[in-house]
């Protein structure tokens, strides 16, 4: 990522994160003739113990040093949780790993892999790769989501997806949070990543494409692992209801498990079989 657009991104965030934070959260008085929604730059740096014009600069994306203790202390300030904390220091800091992804890394599942995937048989299962491609699912995900297998392996995203193809957003009753749940984890990526140019280029791309996406983009959270209540019309068999549990991988490649449990006593899992049982 170039220098610049991580700063435009360090800067978005802070004016976001300050944006969310009402005065009577910090013990201020809101006042008749406030005009900005949030704080005010010069009371968050009143608040953090900094001076008005270095926070204005930080904020403004100037290419300034800055340190664990001050960031921490912005931190606290702007009340963020532990994904956005780190998502704060990995933009200020720049401290995200390697760009790149071997080409080796980029469908790589293991035996054991393939196993827990088979075995989450009523359980739709997909693993995705740190930039939210699709390298493995199981039967169940084809039947409850889409055909991946039909999809080109260069269109295997699921961001991309999300906002490509209209099964997707028929499916969820609310698209906008089934929307917002994995953009939550793809800013997280991004933060992490920072030295990858391949995010910059991926959210430029898209948001030229799909203005939709550059809203719901600039509204996201930041979450490593959001655990959700989703609610599916599925177009053959109804409703369907899931708990989404997003699991790390753990190894060589930074690969993503989640998964989707039918809900017990809401009919999901016997819907799933039937669905299943049918395409045979």
């Amino acid at each position: 990522m170039k220098p610049e657009t991580r700063l435009e991104a360090l800067s978005d965030f802070l004016k976001i994160q300050r944006s969310k934070i009402h005065p009577h959260m910090v013990g201020l008085p809101l006042g008749s003739r406030r005009r900005t929604p949030g704080l005010r730059r010069e009371e968050l740096a009143q608040l953090a113990g900094l001076s008005v014009t270095w926070y204005t600069w930080l904020e403004q994306g100037r290419d300034i040093k800055v340190s664990s203790s001050v960031l921490d202390s912005i931190a606290n300030v702007l009340q963020l949780k532990t994904d956005e904390r780190k998502y704060l220091f990995d933009l200020a800091l720049e401290t995200g790993s390697s760009p790149t992804l071997a080409d080796d890394e980029k469908n790589a599942i293991s035996p054991s892999l393939t196993k827990i995937l088979h075995e989450l048989r009523y359980c739709p299962t997909i693993i995705s790769d740190r930039r939210c491609n699709i390298v493995g699912w199981n039967q169940a995900a084809s039947h409850v989501f889409l055909n991946f297998e039909q999809i080109p392996i260069e269109e295997r995203n699921m961001i991309q997806l999300l906002f490509t193809k209209k099964e997707l957003r028929s499916l969820a009753v609310n698209w906008e949070h089934f929307v917002k749940g994995f953009l939550s984890i793809f800013r997280a990526y991004y933060g992490h990543y920072v030295a990858d140019k391949w995010y910059s280029k991926f959210i430029e791309d898209m948001s030229q494409v799909h203005p939709e996406f550059l809203e719901q983009w600039n509204q996201s959270d930041v979450s490593s692992a959001p655990e959700v209540l989703i609610e599916f019309r599925h177009a053959k068999v109804g409703k369907m209801l899931f708990n989404l549990t997003s699991l790390q991988v753990h190894g060589s490649v930074d690969l993503r498990c989640s998964i989707y449990t039918p809900i017990e006593d809401s009919k999901t899992e016997a819907k799933l079989k039937q669905l299943m049982k049918d395409n045979l």
